[in-house]
Formats: C-alpha cells, sequence, structure tokens
C-alpha cells in the first residue's frame, strides 16, 4: 500500500521559506507515469494545487505561485520537497502530498494522499 508522510516545520516567519518534505512509501517516486504533488488548504477554503514533480523529474507549478515555489527530489531517500519562498499569512494552510495520475494534473483530485500538516505564517 502506497502511504505518504509530509514533515516540516509548523511554524514559518513571514518573508521566510517554507519547505516540507514529503517520504513516500509502497512505491518508488520513479514510477512510470506517477506525478507527485503538493496541494494545499488554507482555513475556511477550498484545496489549491501548488505543483508537482513526475516520475521522470520534470516539474510543474501553479502559475500564481511559480515564481516563489520549486519542488525538487532525492530518489535515494524516495522522498520530494517543496520550497515556497517569501511566504505571508496568506500561505497559512494545511499542505498535503499527493500521488497523481495523468489524468489528475493540476487539479486537486489524487489517489493517494498524506494525512496533511499544518503550516502557520506569523512572526
Amino acid at each position: 500500500q502506497v502511504q505518504l508522510q509530509e514533515s516540516g516545520p509548523g511554524l514559518v516567519k513571514p518573508s521566510q521559506t517554507l519547505s516540507l518534505t514529503c517520504t513516500v512509501s509502497g512505491d518508488a517516486i520513479t514510477t512510470n507515469y506517477y506525478y507527485w504533488s503538493w496541494i494545499r488548504q488554507p482555513p475556511g477554503k477550498g484545496l489549491e494545487w501548488i505543483g508537482h514533480i513526475t516520475f521522470s523529474g520534470s516539474t510543474r507549478y501553479r502559475p500564481s505561485l511559480e515564481s516563489r515555489t520549486s519542488i525538487s527530489r532525492d530518489t535515494s531517500k524516495n522522498q520530494f520537497t517543496l520550497q515556497l519562498s517569501s511566504v505571508t499569512p496568506e500561505d497559512t494552510a494545511v499542505y498535503f502530498c499527493v500521488r497523481q495520475r495523468w489524468n489528475q494534473i493540476a487539479t486537486t483530485k489524487g489517489d493517494y494522499w498524506g494525512q496533511g500538516t499544518q503550516v502557520t505564517v506569523s512572526s
């Protein structure tokens, strides 16, 4: 069974960089043809797709966040990482790592989800 687990700080100061890691078990992040994504949910709002890294290492980001977002991976650890720079309180959300199939790309759908981790941006 595929399992995903987010880890990282729960509190980030404004203007700093948010960094979260997703550790995957039960599947390799290099397996054709899955997409390893980050999705978030701000308080009182809907889910928002942030970006993904593909099985081959290519990346794609939400246009409104692209200038601040970087997703990378460590295949030796079967992990992928989100970095979101210059954060503001509007980046406060529950962040999920998700495995998506080709027909779920850039949506808020996925077949396996982490439990989610709360990140608060505050001084």
